[in-house]
């Protein structure tokens, strides 16, 4: 499979999406797997999987549906998780801790490979293997270590500085869950997650539903 065209950044997630689920699909036995079960298990409309799935040149077949392994080979390709990713993550507080700790990164290619922080009380100590080098080191390391991917988990006035030591290591994509808007050249690539607006959305959808009623399932 050969993607034909350009891909809208709004598919990204979902690609993202059937390919876990085409993996869980995997392990238990299944061999293929038809647009409306897939459509079903992502909770997805079959309309837009189908179309999503176009994107990467695969439109299954009719009354057959898709065959599991060169689906998730086509998406992984896509994804360009077709070799392992180095990832550097800056700000070793609580939530860097369990990102350091979270074994699904490993699983999909991504390797945690250089941890970083201010704390001259975690500066020079291993968590998960990797010791911990202060952030000024980071334009040193990343190169050395090939990072390809920074994640930026420190507090929210470190932030901005801990990203511009990642952009000018060469990092051209960066994962932020600081609460602040990064400001980065045009070349770079910036995802920001923030649970705190995340919370904030799903408390406005339980505000839509009366006692007793079900929320609809929501992927973006």
């Amino acid at each position: 499979m050969t993607r034909e065209r350009s891909i809208p950044e709004a598919a990204l997630p979902r690609l993202a999406l059937y390919l876990r689920v085409l993996g869980e699909l995997t392990e238990n036995g299944a061999e293929r797997v038809s647009s409306d079960e897939l459509a079903s298990a992502t909770g997805v409309n079959s309309a837009k999987l189908r179309k999503d799935l176009s994107y990467i040149g695969s439109n299954g077949t009719r009354g057959v549906g898709y065959e599991i392994a060169p689906l998730m080979h086509a998406l992984e390709g896509t994804l360009g998780l077709t070799q392992n990713r180095s990832v550097a993550l800056v700000g070793i507080g609580n939530l860097g801790h369990a990102l350091v700790g979270y074994s699904g990164f490993a699983e999909r290619g991504f390797r945690i490979s250089a941890l970083f922080d201010v704390d001259p009380d975690l500066v020079g100590i291993p968590i998960g293997g990797i010791v911990v080098e202060h952030t000024r080191r980071i334009p040193e390391v990343c190169p050395e270590r090939g990072v390809t991917i920074g994640v930026v988990a420190t507090p929210g006035q470190a932030a901005q500085g801990a990203c511009d030591l990642l952009v000018d290591a060469g990092v051209r994509c960066i994962l932020n869950f600081a609460p602040v808007v990064l400001q980065v050249p045009s070349e770079v690539d910036v995802r920001k997650v923030d649970l705190a607006v995340e919370l904030q959305i799903l408390s406005f959808h339980a505000s839509q539903h009366g006692p007793g009623t079900l929320p609809r399932v929501v992927n973006r």
